[in-house]
């Protein structure tokens, strides 16, 4: 969700005025999210039931392109920032190196999957104001999605600020490769997170850059702290030895920011796809109970394991009035 004031928009004209805060915007607040940043609200604090009697009518409802970026054949970089991800931890009884093996597994599955396919439908290039695409510029659904992790053994403060999150992106970013269609996923360690993690928000994706060409981050603090606020056992009530249940946040929480980074690259630069509330792909179905097997979070199959998912709104739903869709996307 967009945390910073959003211009009305009446038509496609208008539209192109619901632009991002660029790099001239004031600097956070230390140990904050930055003003710019596209933050995920813990569970209570947006919540949404997928009720197509209580929406607004389609045109003000559906995402619309802003004129920004997407992550055209998107890939996904983890980086496990801090040596603690290599002493390790345990809590609820599942360690540091089964949260690892839970979430690079997860991305290892998403590639040419059904559950992200919804953004497939989204582009780049189109008019603004527009809700559909042609044939070209669109986002990609490839199969091999997950671009490795990496432990970066740079030490993390207790209250890491987002300026320090940026710089692990960037190492990441010169470890792995740049890459203008990737996202550098910053996870923090347990019990280190920056201000407002588990109150105001989940995680948060945005963009600083890299040798001059922007780079697309997500700051992914330890869900699991958050408790149940940031998903913990959200879709199974009961804790199975792989830690679906007490690892669903993980799961829910990082594909949240990814689907949304892939349909919206580089907010700070220029926003892509939004609604005129100032939603995106994930914001807009975020902590779905239903009603319907398509808007509720569930566990879907990644790979050879099960993962809990949150829905993503696809415009061409429920014959393009828009909706959220686990596996499909009309």
């Amino acid at each position: 969700m967009r945390t910073r004031a959003l211009m009305s928009a009446l038509g496609a004209a208008a539209a192109t005025l619901l632009f991002s805060v660029g790099a001239s915007a004031s600097a956070p607040a230390a140990g904050t999210a930055p003003s710019s940043a596209k933050v995920f609200r813990p569970v209570g604090f947006h919540q949404t039931t997928g009720a197509a009697s209580a929406a607004p009518a389609a045109s003000s409802r559906n995402l619309q392109y802003m004129g920004g970026s997407v992550l055209a054949v998107p890939k996904a970089f983890i980086i496990f920032w801090g040596p603690d991800w290599n002493t390790g931890w345990t809590t609820g009884g599942f360690t540091s190196a089964q949260a690892q093996t839970y979430i690079t597994s997860f991305f290892g599955g998403v590639g040419g999957g059904s559950w992200i396919n919804s953004t497939t439908q989204y582009c780049s290039g189109v008019a603004a104001g527009s809700q559909t695409c042609g044939s070209t510029g669109r986002i990609t659904n490839p199969t091999a999605q997950f671009g490795g992790s990496w432990v970066d053994t740079t030490t993390v403060p207790t209250r890491p600020t987002d300026s320090q999150v940026r710089a692990a992106a960037q190492r990441g970013a010169s470890h792995f490769g740049y890459s203008a269609n990737a996202l550098y996923m910053v996870f923090t360690p347990h019990n280190k997170s920056i201000s407002g993690f588990g109150t105001q928000f989940c995680a948060y994706h945005d963009n600083t850059s890299f040798n001059g060409q922007p780079l697309a981050y997500a700051n992914m603090p330890y869900a699991p702290d958050a408790g149940t606020s940031c998903g913990r056992n959200f879709v199974n009530a009961s804790n199975s030895s792989f830690g679906n249940g007490f690892f669903d946040g993980l799961s829910i929480v990082a594909g949240h920011e990814y689907a949304e980074a892939v349909t919206d690259a580089f907010p700070s630069n220029r926003i892509a796809w939004l609604d005129t509330s100032g939603e995106e792909n994930g914001d807009k179905c975020a902590w779905n109970t239903g009603p319907g097997p398509q808007s509720a979070s569930t566990n879907v199959t990644e790979g050879s394991h099960s993962f809990a998912v949150q829905s993503l709104w696809s415009n061409a739903a429920n014959s393009a009035t828009g909706g959220c869709v686990i596996n499909r996307i009309s």
